[in-house]
């Protein structure tokens, strides 16, 4: 067995997350909440589990590493991606082509409402590069995008 009860030949998929969501739980918690980073990553991997597979966690505040994670999953042969790009989701037309690129089904999420913030947060680079986008709904988002994964891949939960 791999991490919680994921079998270890599970199909993985990567959890990216960017620039300062590593001070989630310090870092404007009347927007982000009081969640960690840690508490991002357990959630991630237990709803994964429930789904069969692996979820790898990762977290940078440089946009090439992100884009190194995103061809890695490539090389690796990932079964989708989870990314919260932060602030580069808004300016970084770079991830935007490493995700077209890898042609890798990808779900965005975004902590808070991104459209109910500032107008220089309303478009969204890496939301055109995935299926979907989740905004709004707290760390929460990233178990919907999990499942919502899942979903587009053809897996149904484990009982």
């Amino acid at each position: 067995m791999a991490q919680g009860n994921t079998p270890a030949s599970a199909a993985t998929i990567y959890v990216l997350n960017g620039p300062n969501l590593n001070m989630l739980g310090i870092r404007e918690p009347q927007t982000y909440g009081h969640a960690t980073l840690a508490d991002v990553e357990k959630l991630c991997v237990e709803t994964a589990a429930q789904f069969g597979l692996k979820a790898d966690c990762r977290q940078s505040n440089r946009e090439g590493e992100l884009i190194d994670f995103i061809h890695e999953a490539h090389a690796k042969k990932v079964a989708g991606i989870i990314i919260n790009a932060g602030a580069y989701s808004h300016t970084s037309i770079a991830l935007h082509d490493a995700l077209v690129a890898v042609k890798i089904p990808t779900v965005e999420v975004h902590i808070s409402n991104i459209h109910a913030r500032e107008s220089f947060r309303h478009h969204s680079y890496t939301a055109m590069a995935a299926f979907a986008s989740l905004c709004g709904f707290g760390i929460d988002g990233y178990r919907l995008a999990i499942s919502g994964l899942a979903a587009k891949l053809g897996i149904k939960a484990q009982n």
